[in-house]
């Protein structure tokens, strides 16, 4: 309908936006990407009593200046779509720091109704707000909800529908930023009224505050409009700024914030926000953070928290892994005896049970692990080690907003990649962002975990929590390094500021840890059972086909006939018994399992994969990779959980005893061409070499161009392969 009215929903990050638009939308929304960027946009309707209006979710901001894109769309949908009314979702128990936002917008004029969320929860912490008074000073309507139960939300909805009727022209708000800054502010205005520049778009004294904030982007506006006039407003704020530099030692921006946030405080003071408990209860959260977040004990602290992380994973999960690869060894040796002999059978047994046994069977170490990062995170610590490291980014040129991409994409434990690219849209330099996003592959996901705790469970069996613990800081430190030397290089640039918000300290709930933990589980479990599977399956006919040709294969069956017709019928007779064999008939038995294992290894060397494993041996003997272990890295390339499934077929399929009933770790650790430096150095290039496809599908996405996906895959590569040869080499050398 052309004449509906259009309301757009804005505010803070964590403020109930989105909860707010979900309970107006239910199911009638639809979710898209606005033009030329990728910030997600979503929009819905809302119909009552016969009226009807269209819902626009804007991204979460703290304010309207354009440092990351999600202010960019929100500014440019205001000034380009001119919404009706604007709903503006602050949140009651953050009162003051969610009503910067608001000031931005009553001084660009936009019609607006503030929706004072989550008063139930200001009220549990003592905080009472009168919304009527609120409103008659700030000159807005104010309604109180609670979106998550709707409470409010149709009187809100009512409100906002008659504000846009009769407020549908910008009336600016005016807020006093001192003698200085008022003065000059009259003589921009007046020049921007006189000339008419930009006013068509934006009301004259906005633009004369972005001219003094040195917004770049409004400046960059003003100079394609007309460069004239945007020059005589530069002089004049260079003027006020040196001025104030001289007499205040501050700048024209920062007095416009300090004075933005005066002025909610005088608003705050005037009987608009009453507290009814002690004050020193109203920040446990601070008392906590003096500790938590210390410039020498936060760190420590941090440390101590991973470490028990692993502790608590590697210790409680090793009986249901136990179980899982019993489970797993039973199935096989069921389908051994039951299904008949021919493709089907080695299909099933090495491509399926050994292939998908090894990812699900460590699904109980996947499940640990994700309940202590959904402790962590539903408790409100994760953002503290956000904040904890951003000192440390900077020092290797990024943004203190990378951290939570790094953290995302299995910083801690688990995680994964692709949300991780996605969570750099928040980074506000172009240049920060693109660093971040190529490296947060280097964090160890949770396709990863299983591979390194397979490795460190065959060959470091002592201590496993503490090289798990070890690898993580790898991970960090590598992509640390790896983001200093693409800052130096194709990505130079000038870091930008850092603001998060540190949200209180909670006691996760049961229920929501539980939920949190099987919700990942079930991802993984999803992908073992569908990707993994399909790849596995496909990996299988790569190391199977084309089989051994017919003269390869009839020269093992001669072997066969000369072993058992030089043996005396009696033996070949008690091979068929199951009482227990004697000495000669096991040596027997083991001499014709060790040829059909040569059979099968030569089939596995004949077969497609194969021949790509041998070829890659010209170079991959440099980091100590065998032909096998070729095969299953290749795999690797499409997702990295496919390295378990893939040398659980590829050692089930050239197995020296067909029969070995053995762990995929076990069989490892057996294996002559295996030891601790080689396992060290597929671990190390496991954890760095290229993304899955999943995630060089997000990179190209989320940075516009093929081209960093194809970077991404041969710098992360070719990082590795470096980083694992050296392992090896010296490895090999010193032990």
């Amino acid at each position: 309908m052309s004449n509906d009215i259009t309301i757009a929903l804005a505010g803070n990050p964590n403020a109930g936006k989105t909860t707010l638009f979900n309970a107006l939308t239910g199911s009638r929304q639809h979710v898209g990407n606005y033009p030329g960027v990728t910030v997600e946009t979503k929009e819905g309707f809302y119909a009552k009593d016969g009226r009807r209006c269209r819902l626009v979710d804007l991204p979460g901001i703290y304010s309207l200046s354009p440092y990351s894109e999600e202010e960019v769309v929100a500014r440019d949908y205001l000034v380009n779509e001119r919404p009706g009314v604007i709903i503006n979702i602050v949140d009651a128990s953050n009162l003051e720091r969610n009503l910067y936002l608001s000031c931005q917008f009553m001084e660009m004029g936009v019609p607006m109704v503030i929706a004072l969320n989550m008063v139930d929860v200001a009220k549990k912490r003592g905080i009472v707000i009168d919304h009527e008074r609120l409103s008659e000073l700030i000159g807005q309507p104010v309604c109180p909800i609670v979106a998550r139960s709707g409470q409010g939300i149709e009187q809100l909805m009512a409100t906002a529908m008659a504000h846009a009727m009769e407020h549908g022209k910008w009336r600016p708000a005016k807020i006093s930023y001192g003698d200085d800054l008022d003065a000059v502010m009259i003589d921009l205005t007046k020049i921007i009224e006189d000339k008419h520049f930009l006013t068509k778009d934006y009301p004259a004294r906005w633009t004369a505050l972005k001219y003094l904030e040195k917004d770049d982007r409004h400046l960059s506006i003003g100079d394609a409009a007309d460069v004239e006039v945007s020059r005589q407003l530069v002089e004049k704020v260079e003027e006020v700024a040196k001025h104030l530099e001289q007499t205040m030692g501050t700048e024209p921006d920062a007095m416009i914030a300090d004075h933005r946030y005066g002025f909610i405080k005088s608003i705050a003071k005037q009987n608009v926000v009453q507290r009814s408990v002690d004050q020193d209860r109203l920040y446990t959260s601070d008392r906590i953070d003096r500790v938590l977040t210390n410039r020498f004990a936060g760190p420590l602290i941090m440390l101590l928290i991973l470490w028990g992380l692993y502790d608590f994973t590697f210790t409680y999960s090793a009986l249901p892994v136990a179980w899982g690869e019993a489970f797993f060894s039973w199935l096989g040796n069921l389908a051994e005896l039951y299904v008949p002999d021919g493709y089907f059978k080695s299909m099933l047994i090495s491509g399926v049970i050994d292939g998908i046994g090894g990812v699900l069977g460590f699904v109980p170490i996947i499940m640990f692990m994700f309940f202590g990062i959904a402790l962590l995170e539903d408790s409100g610590y994760l953002a503290r080690v956000a904040f904890m490291m951003d000192r440390i980014f900077r020092i290797f040129g990024l943004h203190g907003s990378s951290v939570m991409a790094y953290i995302i994409s299995g910083g801690i434990a688990g995680g994964c990649a692709v949300p991780g690219v996605m969570a750099t849209r928040t980074l506000r330099s172009p240049k920060e962002r693109m660093a971040t996003m190529l490296t947060v592959p280097f964090m160890n996901c949770g396709a990863k975990l299983p591979v390194l705790a397979l490795l460190v469970g065959a060959f470091f069996t002592k201590n496993q929590a503490r090289y798990m613990f070890l690898f993580t800081l790898l991970a960090w430190l590598t992509a640390l390094v790896a983001a200093k030397i693409l800052r130096m290089t194709v990505l130079r640039g000038e870091p930008t500021p850092f603001v998060l918000e540190l949200p209180p300290y909670r006691f996760p709930t049961f229920q929501g840890l539980l939920i949190h933990t099987w919700e990942k589980t079930w991802q993984y479990i999803k992908k073992a059972g569908t990707v993994i599977l399909g790849i596995s399956i496909l990996l299988w006919a790569m190391m199977t086909f084309p089989v051994l040709p017919a003269g390869e294969r009839q020269h093992f069956e001669e072997q066969r006939q000369q072993l058992m017709a030089q043996s005396a019928p009696a033996l070949v007779a008690e091979l068929q018994q199951e009482d227990a064999l004697s000495p000669a008939a096991l040596r027997l038995r083991q001499e014709l399992l060790t040829l059909d294992g040569a059979e099968a290894e030569a089939g596995l060397r004949h077969s497609l994969a194969g021949r790509i494993g041998m070829g890659l041996e010209k170079l991959s003997w440099l980091p100590g990779f065998d032909w096998q272990t070729n095969i299953a890295l290749v795999g690797g390339f499409a997702a990295k959980e496919v390295i378990i499934s893939t040398l659980g077929t590829s050692y089930s399929l050239g197995a020296v005893d067909p029969e070995e009933s053995d762990s995929l770790g076990a069989v490892l650790a057996k294996d002559p061409r295996w030891d601790r430096v080689k396992a060290m150095s597929v671990i190390i290039f496991v954890m760095f070499y290229a993304p899955c496809f999943v995630t060089v599908a997000c990179i190209i996405k989320e940075s516009g161009s093929w081209k960093w996906g194809v970077f991404s895959m041969a710098f992360n590569t070719s990082f590795a392969f470096l980083l694992s040869t050296l392992v090896y080499q010296l490895g090999s050398r010193l032990l």
